[in-house]
C-alpha cells in the first residue's frame, strides 16, 4: 500500500474525499504575476522604480527582453500544478519596429504578442494600470493630483487600460481582472487629507464611465496604509477603497501587505465577501511591512486559503493573485516557491473536515475543536501534496524542481 492510499484512508476516517479534493484544486486558477521575472522595469521605460516600489538584490539572468520574459514564465508554468492565468502590469506593452505609446495612449495592439502567448498556453489575462516610475508621477500624486494636467494624463491612462482589459477577456474568452493601485500619497502630515482622497475618487468615476461588459471586465481598488516617502498619509487607505467599491459596486482587492502588522487579511475575507459579489487577492509576504518577500507555506498564507475555502470563494467569487518581487535570488526558484505554497495552502484548507469543526464551534466545544485543530497539522498532508503534483505531471519534491531551475540558470540565464 502507498504512502498516498494510506493518506487518503486518513482522511476518509475524518470524512473528507481527498479524490474530491484534488478535482477542486486542479480547477482553482491562480494568477501570476509576470513582474517578478524582471524585477519590476516592464519595457515601457527604463526609469528606476518609484512610487513605493523598491527591488532588493542584482541576482545574474533578469529578465529584459520580452522573449526573456515569456522563456521564463514557461519554466514557471512546466514546474507548477494547477491552472494559472497571466497578470500584467501596463507597463509591460511591447512596441513594434521603433513605435512607442506613452501611458495615455497604450492601446491594445501593444499586448498583442501577450494575448498570443497566453492563447497558445491556455491562459487568461489579468491587468494593471501602472501609476509608478514615470515622469508624470509629480511630486508622488497621481489621480489625486490638484495639477489637471497630472490628472488628466492618468485618467487617459486608466481609461486606456480598461479598453486593453476588455480586449484581453473577448481574446481569451476568460474575464479580467483589472486592479487599480496609486501610489499617491505624503510624506509628512498633509494640511488638507480630503481634497486628494476627493480627487482620486472623481478621476476612478471618470475611468470607469468608459463603457464596458461587466460581464467580461472586472474592475478592482487596491488600498495600502503607508509606502516609502509616503509614511505619513495614503490617498487610498483601506477605508477609502472599501466605501469606493461599496459604492460603485465594483470589486474591492486585498494586498496582505498592505494593512498594519497587528491586521490579518485572513480575518477580513469573511467580511468583505458578506457583503460583495466577488473579492480579489493579492497574496504576499510582507516582513516588518509592505515588502513583498516570496510567498512562503506559513501561517496567514494558510489562514487565507481556508478563509477562502470556508466562505465558499473557490466558486469563483475569490479572485486569487500572486504579488512578489525579489531580485536576491534566482528569480524562477522565487516564482515557483511561491505559486506552489498558495497551491499547497488551498489544499492544506480543502483538506480539513470544515463541517466537523464548524459543528465543534456552534456546540461552544472549544476544547474539541483546538485539539482537532491541531491534530491535523500532522496528518499525512504532504502524501496528497505529491499525488497533485504527479497527477499534474510536475515535479513534487523540491530538490527534483529545484535540479531543474539550476539546470536553466547555467544553461540560460547566466549567459544572458
Amino acid at each position: 500500500m502507498n504512502a498516498y492510499t494510506l493518506a487518503k484512508e486518513r482522511y476518509a476516517a475524518l470524512g473528507v474525499d481527498t479524490e474530491a479534493v484534488l478535482e477542486t484544486l486542479k480547477n482553482v486558477t491562480v494568477s501570476v504575476h509576470c513582474w517578478q521575472g524582471d524585477d519590476v522595469v516592464g519595457f515601457d521605460a527604463k526609469e528606476a522604480l518609484s512610487g513605493g516600489i523598491q527591488t532588493t538584490g542584482n541576482y545574474p539572468g533578469k529578465a529584459t527582453t520580452p522573449e526573456q520574459l515569456m522563456a521564463d514564465f514557461d519554466e514557471v508554468l512546466r514546474l507548477t500544478p494547477g491552472k494559472k492565468k497571466l497578470n500584467l502590469h501596463a507597463s509591460y506593452a511591447i512596441f513594434e519596429d521603433g513605435e512607442f505609446a506613452d501611458r495615455d495612449a497604450i492601446q491594445p495592439k501593444h499586448f498583442s504578442r501577450w494575448v498570443a502567448y497566453a492563447k497558445e498556453r491556455g491562459l487568461g489575462i489579468d491587468f494593471n494600470p501602472t501609476f509608478f516610475s514615470h515622469s508624470m508621477v509629480k511630486d508622488g500624486l497621481t489621480l489625486s493630483s490638484p495639477d489637471e494636467t497630472v490628472r488628466k494624463f492618468w485618467v487617459e491612462h486608466g481609461k486606456r487600460c480598461m479598453e486593453i482589459a476588455e480586449y484581453f477577456a473577448e481574446e481569451t474568452s476568460k474575464p479580467c481582472v483589472i486592479n487599480f493601485w496609486i501610489p499617491d500619497g505624503y510624506k509628512d502630515y498633509p494640511a488638507d487629507r480630503l481634497s486628494p482622497r476627493r480627487r482620486y475618487a472623481q478621476s476612478m468615476d471618470e475611468i470607469l464611465s468608459v463603457p464596458y461588459d461587466k460581464t467580461k471586465v472586472f474592475p478592482c481598488i487596491e488600498s495600502k496604509v503607508f509606502g516609502i516617502g509616503l509614511e505619513a498619509y495614503t490617498v487610498g487607505s483601506a477605508e477609502f477603497c472599501t466605501n469606493y467599491v461599496n459604492t460603485r459596486r465594483i470589486t474591492p482587492l486585498m494586498d496582505n501587505g498592505h494593512y498594519h502588522p497587528t491586521e490579518l487579511v485572513s480575518d477580513k475575507i469573511s467580511s468583505m465577501l458578506l457583503f460583495n459579489d466577488r473579492l480579489a487577492l493579492h497574496i504576499t509576504r510582507p516582513m516588518r511591512w509592505d515588502s513583498d518577500h516570496v510567498v512562503l507555506f506559513d501561517d496567514e498564507t494558510k489562514e487565507i486559503a481556508k478563509e477562502i475555502v470556508r466562505c465558499g470563494g473557490l466558486s469563483g467569487r475569490v479572485k486569487i493573485a500572486l504579488d512578489y518581487f525579489d531580485a536576491s535570488i534566482n528569480r524562477i526558484g522565487a516564482w515557483v516557491t511561491g505559486f506552489r505554497n498558495v497551491q499547497k495552502a488551498l489544499l492544506f484548507a480543502l483538506l480539513q473536515p470544515t463541517e466537523e469543526l464548524t459543528k465543534l464551534q456552534n456546540e461552544q466545544d472549544f476544547t474539541s475543536l483546538m485539539i482537532r485543530a491541531e491534530e491535523l497539522k500532522t496528518m499525512p498532508f504532504g502524501d496528497v501534496w505529491t499525488e497533485y503534483c504527479k497527477e499534474q505531471n510536475v515535479p513534487a519534491d523540491d530538490m527534483a524542481w529545484l535540479s531543474e531551475i539550476k539546470k536553466y540558470e547555467n544553461e540560460v540565464l547566466l549567459k544572458r
